[in-house]
C-alpha cells in the first residue's frame, strides 16, 4: 500500500513533516495561545483585534477545550484552511461568529468579527475605500440571512445564505489571516 489513499487525504509523508514542524514549533506537544500568537506574528504590541480574532480561530481549533491544540487539532485545522470542503469552512466560520456558543447569531456577535475583519484589513492596507461600514454590513448580513425574521441567524441559515448570495458568502467566509499564513508557509517550504 503506498502513501496517498486518493487526491482528498493527507499523504502519510507530509503528515510526518507536519509533525516535525509542529514539535519544533510546540516542543511540549501542545501548542498554546501564546505560541499560536507568535507563529501568526500577532504580538502583545498587536491590535486588539487581531487579538480577538486570533484567540476565536485558536478556539475554534480547539476541540477538547483544554486551552491547547494537540498535533491532531493541529492536522485537522491545516486541513480545514488549506483543504477543507466550503461546507466545512462556513460551519468553522459560524463557529468562531457564535462567540457564546448557543448555536446562533447575534447581531452584536457578527457585528464583532465584522469589526474585528475591518480593523485588520485596515491595519494591513486591504481595505477598499468604497466599502460598507461594520454596521451596514452587519444589518445587510441579516436582512438577506434572517430568513424567519427573528433576529438570530442559525446555522442552517448561516449555510444556506452564504452559498445564495456571492456577497454574503464573502463577508461570512472567514479568510482573512490563518490560509494566508498556511499558504504563505507552504510556499517557503513545501514540505510542511
Amino acid at each position: 500500500m503506498g502513501q496517498t489513499q486518493s487526491d482528498g487525504e493527507v499523504q502519510l509523508g507530509h503528515i510526518q513533516r507536519l509533525y516535525k514542524k509542529f514539535v519544533s514549533e510546540c516542543p511540549s506537544g501542545n501548542l498554546h495561545l501564546h505560541e499560536f500568537r507568535r507563529i501568526f506574528g500577532v504580538s502583545a504590541q498587536s491590535l486588539t483585534e487581531e487579538s480577538a480574532y486570533m484567540d476565536s480561530v485558536f478556539h475554534s481549533f480547539d476541540t477538547n477545550e483544554d486551552d491547547a491544540i494537540e498535533f491532531v487539532e493541529y492536522v485537522a485545522a491545516v486541513h480545514l484552511v488549506l483543504r477543507g470542503k466550503l461546507e466545512d469552512r462556513l460551519k468553522w466560520s459560524f463557529k468562531i461568529y457564535d462567540h457564546d456558543g448557543n448555536g446562533q447569531l447575534e447581531r452584536h456577535e457578527v457585528r464583532r468579527i465584522i469589526k474585528i475583519i475591518y480593523a485588520i484589513k485596515k491595519h494591513s492596507g486591504q481595505m477598499e475605500g468604497d466599502e460598507l461600514s461594520p454596521d451596514q454590513v452587519c444589518n445587510r448580513i441579516f436582512e438577506l440571512v434572517d430568513k424567519n425574521k427573528d433576529g438570530h441567524i442559525s446555522l442552517e441559515e448561516f449555510m444556506e445564505g452564504a452559498q445564495k448570495d456571492e456577497w454574503v458568502l464573502k463577508q461570512l467566509k472567514l479568510d482573512v489571516r490563518p490560509s494566508g499564513w498556511f499558504i504563505e508557509q507552504q510556499k517557503k517550504n513545501p514540505y510542511l
